[in-house]
């Protein structure tokens, strides 16, 4: 039997030579929307000059691998990643799919839900944009109120872009209530919830209802680690809360932090560009004092992210 790989950058990667990994981060984002003509586009050596430092930092702090969860719609982009995947230690893994309604560009809001599940399985099995770097996972977005008609269609192309491929579908989602909403329709679509990770869990207060979410499969994915719109002593209790109801296994925790920006000066976001060290640095000790051992960890940062990525 062939060992487990997940898809990087530069190449296939044994997930048992890994060490801890950051399922949800930004390099690279444009959040300007697809409309506008210098979209996406950046100086490959601009942003390494930018992000490099940040990348060494957290490699120093422990980490081995980042998801790259700009797509279609935010600015994916492929040489910028190539460059810094050049740059550092770290694993650099790069998403297909396309964001929430209001992001699709318009080349794609009119093809069928067959168009994308070919193009999807493209870019995970051969390649994205003519290179042979494939994509590592499918990353969705559903709107605040969705997921509207065109979400759906592409949780259906997902569903089958993912059966075909073993690709694990993660999906931007606030709230519970959208949550239910698109699970119901990965599940009557055919999807096993075991390959879907609910990104931003955190901005949903009730903790059963994550724990409901858990135990129909899904990662509950808790990405504002370090952030300081999050209260993190918050952040924490519902970890801690996740974990003492026997949801240890289907946890991610990451920063959601980078955001380097092509439509600012030098890159850099109003609010400063955010580091990826707090997790190790902060989050986990804080976890530690709270009673979690070393393993409890370690599943959570290594093998529960190791695992959804897997092919």
């Amino acid at each position: 039997m062939s060992a487990q790989t997940i898809h990087t950058v530069k190449g296939p990667v044994e997930i048992d030579s890994l060490g801890l990994i950051l399922p949800h981060e930004h390099l690279f984002t444009d959040l300007r929307g697809p409309h506008i003509p210098e979209y996406a586009q950046g100086d490959p050596s601009a942003v390494l000059e930018v992000v490099e430092p940040y990348l060494a930092e957290a490699a120093a702090a422990g980490a081995t691998v980042l998801v790259e969860c700009s797509t279609i719609g935010v600015g994916r982009n492929l040489p910028v990643l190539q460059g810094l995947a050049d740059a550092t230690s770290i694993h650099i893994v790069a998403p297909t799919g396309v964001y929430r309604d209001a992001f699709i560009p318009a080349s794609l809001r009119e093809v069928s839900e067959d168009y994308l599940t070919d193009l999807w399985t493209k870019e995970l099995t051969e390649g994205i944009e003519g290179t042979s770097i494939r994509a590592g996972f499918i990353k969705l977005a559903m709107s605040d109120d969705g997921p509207t008609p065109l979400e759906i269609r592409n949780l259906r192309a997902a569903v089958n872009a993912s059966q075909r491929t073993g690709a694990v579908i993660a999906s931007h989602t606030i709230g519970g209530t959208v949550a239910k909403k698109e699970m119901d329709v990965l599940e009557e679509a055919g999807h096993d919830l075991q390959r879907f990770i609910w990104i931003h869990a955190q901005t949903e207060p009730d903790v059963s209802v994550l724990a409901a979410a858990a135990r129909r499969g899904a990662y509950i994915e808790l990405d504002s680690v370090g952030a300081p719109h999050q209260s993190q002593p918050e952040l924490l209790n519902v970890t801690v809360a996740l974990i003492e109801a026997g949801h240890v296994d289907h946890l991610l925790l990451s920063h959601d932090a980078g955001w380097y920006n092509p439509g600012k000066p030098n890159g850099i976001p109003d609010e400063g560009y955010r580091g990826y060290t707090a997790l190790m640095k902060d989050f986990l000790p804080a976890l530690s004092s709270r009673g979690l051992g070393a393993e409890q960890l370690r599943q959570i940062t290594v093998q529960n992210p190791a695992r959804a990525f897997a092919f």
